[in-house]
Formats: structure tokens, sequence, C-alpha cells
């Protein structure tokens, strides 16, 4: 008989051993919490450290509390970021500011504008220089924000990516399915122009559910740890009779531009 086959290795980052506040403790300004979906330090330092080098242009076109341009000044890179909502933007320059204290080699700058209009808002000197986009689409507004229990009921607060009473509406996470897809077209299209050849471009993004957790490892073996957020929305949904499962993973997608017209795959007749 055949030997059996040694087990497939686990296609994960470990990168989410500590939880989000320990990772941003001291790292970020306090005040960094109130956004309702950050990208996880650790997410934005692995991939930066993979598909970039010291001194190299790192992008992130809806930067929100600017995290990776942050992550991208502690390992040396020169970060550029694009945020539509100015309270974060101010945030992300702050952070990018406490970064610099804290011996921080690169260095950042943040843009107020709508990314649908990248080209528009970035210096255009930078076309075909940067070697990796990193960024993080928007999730929607179910999974994300802050709770605190109170007698009777649990109140959520900063679970919105703008304030009432603002241009809200015009934000990308209250749009529809096929206006958020069009919107993204238009953005990696942007992010195309201004990537070098060989560059790369990593998005981070949770399951798409249309209707509606990191893990962290013990040897070998997924533990799921699930935020408030994730694990109410699928008990509701379980006693709505729809079968959902947390979510236990945030996905990586890595794509890289070839490095010239020579690399493109030739068309097939």
């Amino acid at each position: 008989m055949p030997e059996p086959s040694p087990p497939l290795p686990l296609s994960v980052w470990p990168t989410a051993q500590q939880p989000a506040a320990r990772q941003r403790a001291g790292r970020y300004l306090p005040a960094s919490t109130a956004h309702p979906a950050k990208m996880l330090p650790a997410i934005a330092s692995t991939t930066i450290g993979r598909y970039s080098q010291p001194g190299e242009l790192v992008l992130d076109p809806m930067c929100g509390i600017g995290t990776t341009l942050v992550e991208a000044a502690h390992l040396g890179r020169v970060a550029v970021g694009v945020e539509r909502e100015p309270r974060w933007a101010q945030l992300a320059r702050a952070n990018l500011a406490h970064a610099a204290t804290q011996g921080a080699t690169g260095t950042g700058t943040v843009t107020t504008g709508d990314a649908r209009q990248l080209l528009d808002l970035v210096d255009p000197s930078l076309h075909g220089q940067v070697a990796l986009v990193l960024t993080s689409p928007p999730y929607g507004p179910s999974v994300h924000g802050q709770v605190n229990p109170r007698p009777g009921k649990v109140v959520k607060y900063d679970n919105r990516y703008a304030d009432p009473g603002t241009t809200s509406h015009k934000n990308l996470t209250r749009s529809s399915d096929q206006a958020l897809l069009s919107a993204m077209e238009q953005i990696l299209a942007g992010c195309l122009v201004l990537l070098r050849p060989g560059g790369t471009v990593a998005l981070t993004a949770r399951p798409w559910r249309r209707r509606g957790l990191l893990v962290g490892l013990n040897g070998d073996r997924l533990v799921g740890r699930p935020s408030f957020f994730q694990l109410d929305r699928v008990r509701k949904a379980r006693a709505a009779g729809l079968p959902l499962r947390v979510i236990a993973h945030e996905d990586v997608l890595v794509l890289r531009r070839p490095a010239s017209r020579q690399a493109l795959p030739e068309r097939q007749s």
C-alpha cells in the first residue's frame, strides 16, 4: 500500500495571536478604537514585510485610521494614504506623527478625498512607482463596532464609518452591492496606474455575505475568536432559519502586476 501523504500545512498567516487591543496598545492613539473596521496591525505588518522593501512606496487608498501607513512607517517604507472621511484622515495623520515619536524610520502622508478619484488626489510623480497597495475594502455595518451591556439590552456604539448628519449616505458601506463593486473597480483601476511593474496589490476582506474573527493557532489547530457582533449576527440568522456559521478568518487576496509586457500570458486562439 502506498504511504499516506503528509498533512497539508495550514494556508494561514498566524498573525492574530494577540488580541487587537493589545496589538494597538501604545502604538496607536486611544481615539483609534472608535473606527468600526480597523485592519489588524499584525496583518498589515506581515503583508508589508513580505511584499515590499525598506524605502519603497506603500499605498492605502482607503486608509481609515492609518494602520497600513503606521506599520509601513515602522518598517522604513514611504507610505501614502487616501481617506474619504475627514475624521479618520486626521486621525491617520496623528497616528503617523505618533509613530515618528516612537522611532519609526519611514514617512507617511494622508490626503482627504474619495479613492474613486485616486489619480486626481495623488501626486502624478508617483505613477508607476508604488511597490505595494494594501487596503481593506468596506465590510458593511453589521459586524463592527463596540458594545456596552446594559440591563436587558446591549447598546452598540462606534459602529459607523461616518457620523449621522454628515455625507455618510455617500460612504461605500451604505452602497448597494453593485455600487460597491463598481467603486472597487474604479479604485483598483487607479491603483494599477500607480503600481510599478512587478508590484503587488493585497486586499484584506472577510467572506462576503449577501445577507449580511479572526482565529488563533493552538498547535496545528485553528481556534475561533469571534467578536460579539459576529456571534450576534450568526445567532439571529440561525433563529430565522438561515444556517450561517461564524466567520473564522480574514481573507488576504494577493495580486501581482506583471514585471513587463512580455510577462503577460499569451492569448489563446
